[in-house]
């Protein structure tokens, strides 16, 4: 094939490389998007965040069914058709699928399906199904994100052992379902295969799930958990995995004690590793850490000058939105602007639990790690009235402030929509607000949102509803 020339490549085509393919094609420059999938969108779109948002709704509906009698509402038992439900999350996917190629022939980006290799600083190698399409270019992005961990140790080459990405496929709802790690992706899958009458046991390392959100966030998902699981197991450890017929014998320490059990399904959610391998890295300057991740500067510039790298594979949160955002600071960057650095951005972390969990900014966790003085207040969603509304007193909004200016340092939601609220408390640190505006600003009513004001008030003792 003819050596194609291009200004900048971007190679892989998720959330982090299409905005950067995009944004440089809107600043003018000539680009090429390099991703191995025939679909864009990456792990976010394709076997990550929307697959297991579309299910995590479904299965909501069977939540709000069950627990709608005694509102006076009753349904017959609901039924399951699995194969319609895996065609109507695969339709949500085809869907965006569609409009991001479409967005990328709108900007006049070329798009290279195929595994992409550098030759060089300057020069990409992509295995086409078509034969070796080699690429010149003055600057690359290299946006190939991250995979499921699989340690060793439970990687038997058994079906029914499974990582996130086959465990949204949903091959089958199985009776007994094993999830190893009590993580964001862990948790959520757990909720989605109880909802769908799975008896799933998760078990963490740690003495609490969802790591980094605070112990207040996390208990009423946790109380979701234990009255909808078949059992959370802290501190446990699983040491082993065999097949055993057409289940999975799994060996772990719990409380003191080896247990022996065996499940239909495991699904093992313990973390995720950089796709850095056979990416030809050792032919570039750039260079990676002791973890596979790549080295970047605040600009997302490797150590090689030509090529810059965000997202996942510049390690950091694991964020679909933290990509997007870097991708703006890399082709900044090389456009010759000053951008702001990712260290110096609000990101928000959601958790699509039952219920959602949602923070930004300083957790109170950190403040006293780091012994940051701050004053925290908090208003319970049981004097809520839209929240009671929804059947969904457990929530809580926090906010963390500085105790001499007032500054808003960081805000933690518990509950319905968490997700979306946060958005409010994103702006309010991003701008420099102090917890007055937030107290003085107008809330409509009845809503969640206004929980956000009522946590204002109770921070100055004056709340109405508190």
């Amino acid at each position: 094939m003819q050596t194609l020339k291009t200004e900048v490549v971007v190679v892989g085509g998720g959330p982090g490389g299409y905005a950067a393919a995009f944004y440089a094609a809107d600043m003018g420059k000539q680009v090429i998007l390099v991703d191995k999938d025939v679909n864009l969108g990456g792990v976010c779109l394709n076997r990550g965040c929307i697959p297991s948002k579309a299910l995590l709704n479904a299965t909501k509906v069977l939540l709000d069914a069950k627990s709608s009698e005694y509102r006076g509402i009753s349904f017959s038992k609901p039924q399951v058709d699995l194969e319609g439900l895996r065609n109507w999350k695969n339709s949500v996917i085809s869907k965006l699928n569609q409009g991001i190629a479409g967005l990328a022939k709108k900007r006049k980006v070329q798009v290279v399906t195929g595994r992409g290799y550098f030759e060089s600083s300057t020069q990409l190698r992509v295995e086409t199904s078509a034969g070796q399409q080699f690429i010149e270019f003055e600057k690359a992005i290299v946006a190939v994100g991250s995979r499921p961990a699989l340690p060793a140790v439970f990687d038997l080459g058994n079906p029914r052992i499974m990582t996130s990405t086959e465990a949204l496929d949903m091959p089958e709802i199985p009776e007994t379902l094993l999830v190893v790690g009590g993580g964001y992706i862990g948790m959520e899958l757990s909720t989605v295969y109880s909802a769908l009458g799975s008896k799933v046991t998760v078990v963490e390392a740690m003495d609490t799930i969802l790591a980094g959100a605070d112990s207040d966030l996390v208990r009423p998902v946790m109380n979701y958990a234990k009255s909808h699981f078949e059992e959370v197991r802290l501190g446990a450890k699983v040491s082993k995995m065999a097949t055993a017929k057409h289940k999975i014998k799994v060996n772990m320490d719990y409380q003191g004690k080896s247990i022996e059990e065996l499940y239909d399904r495991v699904l093992v959610s313990v973390g995720r590793v950089p796709n850095s391998q056979d990416l030809g890295v050792k032919n570039t300057k750039a260079t990676l850490n002791d973890k596979g991740f790549f080295v970047v500067d605040a600009k997302q510039q490797t150590t090689d000058p030509n090529i810059y790298a965000i997202g996942d594979i510049a390690g950091g949160v694991l964020l679909a939105h933290k990509a997007s955002r870097e991708a703006r600071i890399a082709v900044d960057a090389l456009l010759g602007e000053t951008p702001i650095a990712i260290s110096d951005v609000v990101i928000p972390a959601v958790v699509f639990t039952n219920p959602e969990v949602a923070w930004c900014g300083l957790t109170e966790n950190e403040a006293k790690s780091k012994g940051i003085q701050v004053k925290v207040s908090k208003f319970p969603w049981s004097a809520s009235g839209r929240a009671l509304t929804f059947d969904k007193p457990e929530g809580l909004t926090k906010i963390i402030a500085d105790p001499i200016t007032e500054k808003v340092l960081g805000v933690g939601i518990v509950g319905a929509g968490a997700g979306d609220l946060i958005s409010e408390a994103v702006v309010a640190i991003e701008m420099g607000a102090v917890v007055k505006d937030l107290a003085m600003s107008v809330h409509p009513h009845p809503t969640l949102a206004e929980t956000m004001m009522e946590s204002a008030e109770v921070y100055y003792g004056h709340c109405t509803h508190s």
